[in-house]
């Protein structure tokens, strides 16, 4: 008990460790993984009281008290949802015994400690965590200029100088083929699973 009481008292049971694949299904955050609808993990960061669960879909947070403390708080952050912005990794000093990888997903930011003798591991999650944030915005704006287009090809048929009745008919026409196209752009642009993005940057 004093052991780990010291071990809070000095920060060291909030150094992480990077988790080895062939342990993903050791560790509690695999219990919450949708395994059932094709849910696959990438990467895990296990301290003495979190759990940093990396997934295909989104990251899993087991938030622990305190390191003598079994409670836990889960939290689940999809990646087409929250965000990923703020990627930043943070080296270790001569006499650091952590290396620290912060970023921000959604309106939640992280910052976790990891041991450094694990810095090559960190630095693929960093690379991993900051395409996929570079990916999200990027389509993102795509469809924001898909949006735009239609709005002026709707505005532009709205002055065209016809009869009302082929007016209305056409600009029905035109509504109907806009939620159809746009419908199908957002289903191409809001990508849902990245795991093609982590199998790029993640070789632990």
């Amino acid at each position: 008990m004093f052991k780990k009481l010291a071990a809070d008292a000095l920060g060291l049971s909030d150094i992480g460790k990077v988790i080895s694949p062939a342990d993903f299904d050791k560790v509690d955050s695999d219990d919450y993984v949708m395994h059932e609808d094709g849910e696959k993990v990438f990467f895990i960061i296990k301290s003495k009281k979190d759990e940093y669960c990396f997934t295909n879909l989104a990251l899993i947070h087991l938030d622990g008290d305190s390191a003598i403390s079994s409670k836990r708080m889960l939290k689940r952050y999809t990646y087409h949802s929250h965000a990923i912005s703020d990627v930043y990794l943070e080296t270790a000093g001569t006499i650091d015994l952590d290396v620290e990888i912060k970023f921000t997903i959604g309106s939640v930011a992280f910052s976790i400690d990891v041991d450094k003798k694990q810095i090559e591991q960190i630095k693929d999650l960093y690379k991993a965590l900051n395409k996929i944030a570079e990916t999200v915005e990027h389509n993102d704006h795509l469809y924001d200029y898909a949006k735009q287009s239609v709005m002026i090809a709707k505005e532009a048929t709205g002055r065209i100088s016809t009869e009302a009745t082929a007016v209305s008919s056409e600009f029905d026409a035109i509504n109907a083929s806009v939620y159809n196209w746009l419908k199908t752009k957002h289903t191409e642009l809001k990508i849902k699973d990245f795991g093609f993005i982590f199998e790029r940057y993640i070789n632990n």
